[in-house]
């Protein structure tokens, strides 16, 4: 059954690939259900050294998207590239 949370909320987590297109990197945007300190160390976990990773904090989900995700306590999903 998928966390409905008390207090942890779902951090959106950029990651900066090493791969290249027209001489820029490409990202992909993860979605973690873990403080941001921890968010960061679970996506680093997830994908090639030498990616770099970010905690968007400006940026929020509704309830609704949080629930569409039906992540569970130190869950990560990527969600688009």
């Amino acid at each position: 059954m998928p966390w409905a949370g008390s207090g942890l909320k779902i951090q959106l987590v950029r990651v900066t690939t090493d791969e290249l297109i027209d001489g820029v990197a490409t990202t992909q945007l993860w979605a973690v259900a873990a403080p941001p300190e921890k968010a960061v160390a679970l996506v680093l976990a997830s994908v090639p050294e030498g990616w770099t990773v970010a905690v968007l904090s400006e940026r929020r989900l509704t309830p609704r998207e949080v629930a569409s995700l039906k992540l569970n306590p130190g869950d990560a999903a990527k969600l688009f590239e």
